[in-house]
């Protein structure tokens, strides 16, 4: 392929084929053989949470289309938080799925042999530290000896550290009380924690329907991308697989940045939230699927840092260490 050529590609395509080359296979030039493999998968299972591109990837039924020309089909598991959807990656019950930032930093330091495939841009504003309306909670500060509902390993544990830094809290200072969405939010109406760390919808579940007060958002603070990852073992047997998963992203995150009414209704049907909340947590949200760039892996490294740095993880580790080989060398050489 020329150079020219290279440049008349379009985005989604350009994706598809970093994709490929990151797994040592170009589409083009892949042997009858393989092509075959990979027409001869019976399944790809797809590990989701309750919002996002995925999300509307599933409401749209674009991907089972595509991939039954290929003889496969596509398998939905839904996950209440990143941390346990990455179990399940790690225990081969899934093939692939989406992140935040936090959760494949833990799963790497536990030995999760996985892979970076692609991320959404930084959506800062879709999750923030929230406190009931009627708190008197008014800064970062305040939150000094104060219990704060979150779910460890997520991408709001990153958020909280972020936001204890710079309103010189010390970590130890705060009472984090580890919970999933569902029994964090049923602790904050309680009113047995004093704040809540939470993403998108939950976030705007909590604005519109309890009238939670916004104590900070990640903006400013961190960056939040949404990681799309695949099993080691299934990337490098799959690339013509995840390459179509990857520009079905594509086109469903065009499709959704140009469709905020259409999208709040897919999100509505698909979550069972009302169209009011998931609008709310739609406008934040940010579209444009692109392969992991050195900037957005020193973004990662330096989340991984943090947690080392506390001792929240068992050991460093080096986030370059869970891309693709070929990968590495492409975005060494940038």
């Amino acid at each position: 392929m020329t150079h020219r050529h290279a440049q008349r590609l379009s985005r989604r395509t350009t994706l598809g084929l970093l994709f490929a080359a990151a797994a040592g296979v170009m589409t083009a030039g892949m042997p009858a053989a393989a092509q075959a493999q990979a027409k001869g998968e019976a399944q790809v299972r797809i590990g989701y949470q309750k919002y996002g591109t995925l999300t509307l990837l599933k409401g749209r039924g674009t991907l089972e289309k595509r991939l039954a020309e290929q003889g496969v089909g596509v398998k939905w598991t839904e996950f209440p938080a990143g941390p346990v959807l990455l179990e399940g990656l790690n225990v081969g019950s899934i093939d692939f799925g989406t992140v935040g930032e936090a959760p494949p930093i833990f799963a790497q330091a536990a030995g999760a042999n996985l892979v970076y495939v692609g991320n959404e841009p930084a959506s800062p504003a879709s999750e923030a530290i929230v406190v009931p309306k009627g708190s008197g909670l008014r800064t970062l500060a305040d939150l000094k000896g104060r219990k704060i509902a979150l779910n460890k390993g997520s991408n709001v544990h990153y958020l909280l550290l972020k936001a204890l830094e710079k309103a010189g809290v010390a970590y130890a200072d705060i009472q984090p009380v580890f919970l999933p969405p569902a029994d964090a939010r049923a602790a904050f109406e309680r009113g047995s924690v004093d704040a809540w760390a939470i993403w998108d919808p939950f976030l705007a579940a909590a604005e519109k329907q309890l009238g939670a007060r916004v104590l900070a958002d990640g903006k400013g603070l961190v960056a939040n991308y949404q990681f799309y990852l695949a099993s080691r073992t299934y990337a490098e047997k799959n690339p013509e697989i995840l390459r179509i998963v990857l520009d079905e992203v594509a086109k469903v995150d065009d499709w959704g940045r140009n469709n905020p009414d259409e999208v709040a209704t897919i999100l509505a049907a698909q979550t069972g939230l009302g169209k009011d909340v998931v609008a709310l947590a739609a406008s934040r949200y940010a579209y444009g699927v692109k392969p992991v760039s050195v900037d957005v892996i020193a973004s990662q490294q330096r989340v991984a840092d943090a947690f080392s740095s506390l001792k929240l993880i068992p050991k460093p580790i080096v986030v370059k260490d869970a891309l693709l080989p070929a990968r590495q060398l492409a975005t060494s050489t940038k």
